[in-house]
């Protein structure tokens, strides 16, 4: 027979399988060797207390032959031939799998993307970090598997009523990904994994008759009537398609103007803002675990918290346990910070983006930009923080302590960011309700979490690309642009997604929308 049971075990006891199948024997009374396996349906970590816990949710076989979980099952079709062409403008995870869906029901996708392939991308990250020379069109944010190829690959979401969101991690699973992240709770591949998934994602969209074209950064649409008739990119080509999917990202700043300029409708979006605060690792894990040094048997620490401040949301995100701070940057004389871990998480440091929630009433001074003044706002902080840092993107830092107290640091604490740090009181960085509301966060999460308010932390700005200041907006229920019927805004660069999970989700609900529409 088959059952479905919940365990409660120690770490040591939860990598163990003689262990696990002892307790399944136990809760359904049976000999172990009744048990001929098990598959792990959930795993998460309980660390309330002061001993951590791993609970487990999982599928016995007693007493009947084990079988292996089934794989997911794709149909990935020869579309060489295919009627219908569709483009897709932007290789970021939705616009990978608006591609394979497509596929899936018999259209050739034709993706264009701005950037470089894994490969290559990788040489001009090392120009970034190195050198501070940065790329416009091959950075940590543009290029193939968008932004979360290089910066971490965390695979969860809250937004399971967007999509399928099991199907999108067997996707992963097919083209390489481990199996555990069918059931963690907080699935994560990790930057040193995901380029190779991507690349055979890739190979199977051009194996079956899709074409991916690189360095192909678009500049202008064709418009005749309420269509597109036709997508020109930088080199002087011009596409053509029976529709369009605009999957550009949350940075793609020249496609919001592009359309601004064609006067087709965009708006304004809030977003977050604010700083990447990074500790020792051992420091979150003491913390988090209740314990001087973690177990072999534990992962690396995280934390998570969202409050209030004085109506102002203030929010941890992208959180990296044994990560490294990178420089996001998209522009020259922009400075930008993210977080990206290894799939080990080994790294002695641990770091999350602490951000403030943007309205539009905190971006007035730059309404004339009318729909792109968050885009602005957004921008000038990075100038600022650029400025402030000296150039070479060098970023500007204060210990966490130092920060709460508006004190300058005198010396800062080694980190991970490679283009180093400069001690800058970063209220001449920040605007001053983002600075006033951290300040006031860290001091009431510091009661929270011991240790966490500590001047062996640093305060690293900026963190600004947590979401698309633009919205593209579109039917709920076609898709489509309101102005445009085969344009289909999509992904976080639209505004309907936040993360790799959500934007695959929505390249996925779009690709079926059209497949819809032309069958």
């Amino acid at each position: 027979m088959r059952k479905t049971l919940s365990l409660k075990l120690l770490p040591s006891e939860a990598v163990s399988e003689p262990i696990i199948k002892q307790y399944i024997a136990q809760s359904a009374s049976v000999t172990p060797s009744a048990v001929t396996g098990y598959n792990i349906l959930k795993q998460s970590i309980d660390a309330r207390g002061k001993q951590p816990w791993i609970h487990l949710s999982l599928e016995a076989f007693i007493n009947e032959p084990y079988q292996e979980r089934e794989p997911g099952t794709f149909t990935f079709k020869d579309v060489s031939r295919a009627k219908q062409t569709v483009i897709i403008v932007g290789a970021g995870p939705a616009g990978l799998f608006a591609a394979l869906q497509l596929i899936e029901s018999g259209i050739r996708p034709l993706l264009l993307e701005r950037g470089k392939d894994v490969r290559a991308r990788r040489r001009d990250l090392a120009l970034l970090n190195k050198e501070g020379v940065v790329n416009p069109d091959s950075n940590y944010c543009f290029g193939e598997g968008g932004a979360g190829t290089y910066s971490d690959g965390k695979l969860y979401t809250r937004s399971s009523k967007r999509g399928d969101i099991s199907r999108i991690l067997q996707l992963f699973v097919h083209f390489g990904a481990e199996e555990k992240i069918l059931y963690e709770s907080h699935p994560h591949i990790g930057t040193n994994k995901l380029p190779h998934i991507i690349t055979r994602m890739r190979e199977k969209i051009v194996e079956c008759g899709g074409l991916f074209l690189f360095e192909k950064k678009v500049i202008d649409l064709g418009l005749g009537g309420n269509r597109i008739s036709s997508v020109k990119t930088a080199d002087g080509h011009l596409f053509h398609g029976d529709a369009v999917i605009l999957a550009t990202g949350h940075s793609a700043r020249d496609v919001f103007e592009l359309l601004l300029q064609k006067k087709i409708g965009i708006e304004l979006k809030p977003f977050a803002l604010g700083v990447r605060v990074e500790h020792p690792q051992s420091l979150i894990d003491s913390a988090q675990y209740h314990c001087q040094v973690r177990g072999d048997f534990l992962p690396p620490a995280a934390y998570s918290w969202v409050q209030q401040v004085d109506g102002k949301g203030v929010f941890s995100f992208c959180m990296c346990p044994g990560g490294i701070i990178a420089p996001a940057a998209t522009a020259p004389g922009e400075l930008v910070v993210n977080g990206w871990s290894p799939s080990k998480r080994n790294n002695p440091y641990a770091n999350s983006g602490i951000v403030v929630s943007i309205e539009e009433k905190d971006v007035q001074a730059f309404k004339k930009y009318g729909p792109l003044a968050a885009m602005y706002f957004q921008q000038s902080v990075e100038k600022k923080a650029f400025a402030s840092g000296g150039g070479r993107l060098v970023a500007p830092a204060q210990r966490l302590t130092d920060f709460t107290e508006n004190k300058f640091s005198s010396t800062l604490p080694d980190c991970s960011y490679l283009p180093g740090l400069r001690s800058v009181p970063l209220v001449d960085v920040l605007p001053s309700f983002v600075q006033q509301s951290l300040r006031q966060a860290f001091l009431d999460y510091g009661k929270k979490m011991k240790g966490y308010l500590t001047n062996e932390a640093v305060v690293v700005a900026t963190e600004s690309r947590t979401s698309s200041p633009v919205r593209i907006p579109r039917d709920p229920v076609s898709l489509q642009h309101p102005q445009i019927c085969n344009l289909y805004p999509c992904g976080e660069g639209a505004g309907y997604a936040g993360g790799i999970v959500s934007a695959a989700m929505d390249g996925e609900r779009v690709a079926k929308i059209i497949s819809a529409t032309y069958s």
